[in-house]
């Protein structure tokens, strides 16, 4: 089974929940940006037919590109812009339901040819954001930043940290510091310390991640109810939300809502990095 014209393309399923609370969000604050980040291309696009790993098979770069821009068009309609997006979420990481390993060349070859082309032939101004895995496995940026024609298509490249050093972020400005660094996730356990918790995110993900140029820093996730679902089979059943709500609408308040909350205040957006400290006495990053 193919679909090579888009024909059965459809956000039906995104209508009856994601669309309606992102609209919602988009009422409340109209400056929220959405960033489109696919774990997977649909199953009949991939070398195993299947959910989980596989590769996007090359003859199906263009449809792919396609089905981008169909998603994003048809995201407008619902008056949702797409700020950005991501080829593939964690291209390295082909174990998760659902998800698809992309490696480097495969990710520029698929933006310098299908991907960026696509978007401007049809004046998508979206924003493509590369990598979206760990510091430690940045040479994948390096491969399809350097000397590839993808690099003319892409505006930055986007971080989390499961593994590596938030430094990391810089080494990549530093190679090509025409191009924006992102960080796009980071989960917080429900198994861990909430005092620590704050603390590490606050150092690393917050403070860290601007302090290594990055312009945008995500948490991961918006919110769960107490038994953190929903998820896939096989999903994170340990990732807490910045919010827990349970089934009478009670609403916990948990460590990413603080710490993204103080930052929201105290960083708005349109604000300039004026520089980076180390302070000894208390072993503290100042930003």
């Amino acid at each position: 089974w193919t679909d090579y014209d888009l024909e059965y393309f459809t956000l039906d399923k995104d209508k009856v929940y994601k669309i309606p609370i992102l609209k919602e969000i988009m009422e409340i604050n109209p400056n929220v940006t959405l960033i489109a980040s696919p774990w997977t291309a649909p199953w009949w696009m991939k070398t195993n037919r299947g959910f989980v790993g596989g590769k996007l098979r090359s003859e199906d770069y263009e449809v792919y590109a396609d089905y981008f821009v169909r998603y994003i068009k048809e995201m407008e309609k619902e008056r949702l812009p797409i700020h950005a997006i991501t080829p593939q979420n964690s291209p390295l990481y082909d174990i998760n339901n659902p998800s698809m390993r992309m490696e480097a060349d495969e990710q520029a070859d698929f933006i310098a040819k299908y991907l960026g082309p696509a978007f401007r032939r049809n004046n998508i101004d979206t924003k493509i954001y590369i990598f979206e895995q760990t510091p430690d496995l940045r040479q994948y940026a390096y491969d399809v930043l350097n000397g590839t024609d993808a690099a003319e298509f892409i505006d930055g490249t986007a971080f989390k940290l499961y593994g590596g050093n938030i430094s990391g972020l810089s080494e990549v400005h530093d190679f090509f510091p025409d191009k924006d660094i992102i960080f796009t996730e980071q989960y917080i356990s429900s198994e861990g310390d909430p005092t620590g918790d704050l603390l590490w995110h606050a150092r690393n993900v917050l403070i860290g991640a601007l302090s290594n140029w990055a312009t945008i820093v995500l948490e991961w996730n918006l919110s769960s109810n107490p038994e953190l679902t929903p998820h896939t089979d096989g999903g994170c059943d340990i990732c807490l939300g910045a919010i827990t709500i349970d089934d009478d609408a009670t609403v916990t308040r948990n460590t990413a809502y603080f710490g993204l909350g103080h930052a929201s205040l105290a960083v708005p957006r349109g604000s300039k990095r004026i520089d980076v400290s180390w302070d000894q006495s208390s072993q503290a990053q100042n930003l």
